[in-house]
């Protein structure tokens, strides 16, 4: 737990008002109490220094990141910065904010209780792909590996330990507990309490309807015939060439929220259960 808060990083959902007005009364709020406080675009403002989004700027000068929009917002915040300061997540616009731990009638609240320590971490885990001496930033819920050509199913074959499966199919999605109520539950997937340490793998439209499988958290080969697209948490997307081999791995650090109430059944009550 952080004794003393001296710097926050803020994070918004893009052209949200709300999102920005409350941007601005939490960074005022902080400032008022000796906090520094570094806008991520798209939130900027004169009063507070813009960090660019250069995280390594900031690295040592930050102990917070507070991330304010829906879980696409959250999960930008976890990709600014892949070390293992925490998040405060706040639900605005956001569908259902299944990554977030309050919303915006609850700011004094959550501000006061952070300010006094009045908080826990809440660790996830998160994966990384690699391409040879490429590799790309971690995802925190998914990573997704669709075909390229619509018109050709390509045949994707996976390898995890010595075990070995081929098969055709659109894609695969390789899903954390914490994406388990992303993607992945939208193909059938099950959803799996945050807190373990495990994967799941998802074939997408597989002809021979090959299940999912939750797997030790372990590193996965993945290939492919055709073409396909890598998709990183639903927003960043890069070109796979035919038989590239993908390696799908644990990323050596946690991903760390920051909670105010401990909750059972945190992603079934935010899924309206």
């Amino acid at each position: 737990m952080i004794k003393n808060i001296k710097g926050v990083a803020i994070i918004t959902k893009n052209l949200n008002k709300n999102a920005y007005d409350a941007s601005k009364y939490i960074a005022e709020t902080l400032s008022k109490n000796n906090i520094k406080v570094f806008s991520i675009p798209p939130f900027e403002t004169s009063n507070f220094k813009n960090s660019n989004s250069n995280f390594n700027s900031l690295v040592n000068e930050i102990d917070v990141v507070i991330a304010l929009g829906g879980d696409g917002t959250t999960l930008r915040a976890f990709r600014f910065h892949p070390s293992d300061i925490p998040v405060f997540s706040i639900n605005v616009g956001g569908t259902r904010g299944i990554l977030s731990e309050i919303k915006l009638d609850s700011i004094d609240y959550a501000i006061n209780a952070i300010l006094n320590g009045n908080y826990y971490y809440d660790e996830r885990i998160r994966i990384q792909a690699s391409l040879s001496n490429k590799i790309f930033l971690p995802a925190l819920n998914d990573i997704l590996l669709i075909r390229r050509n619509l018109t050709r199913t390509p045949n994707i074959t996976i390898k995890f330990r010595d075990g070995i499966i081929s098969q055709r199919m659109d894609g695969i999605i390789v899903s954390t507990p914490t994406g388990s109520t992303g993607h992945s539950v939208s193909l059938g997937g099950p959803i799996i309490l945050e807190e373990l340490n495990c994967l799941i793998i998802n074939p997408i439209a597989s002809i021979n309807k090959l299940p999912s499988i939750i797997i030790p958290p372990e590193e996965i080969e993945i290939s492919s015939n055709h073409k396909l697209d890598l998709i990183i948490d639903g927003q960043d997307r890069f070109l796979i060439e035919e038989n590239d081999i993908i390696k799908i791995s644990l990323f050596p650090i946690n991903a760390r929220f920051i909670r105010l109430i401990k909750k059972g059944f945190r992603q079934l009550e935010k899924l309206g259960f």
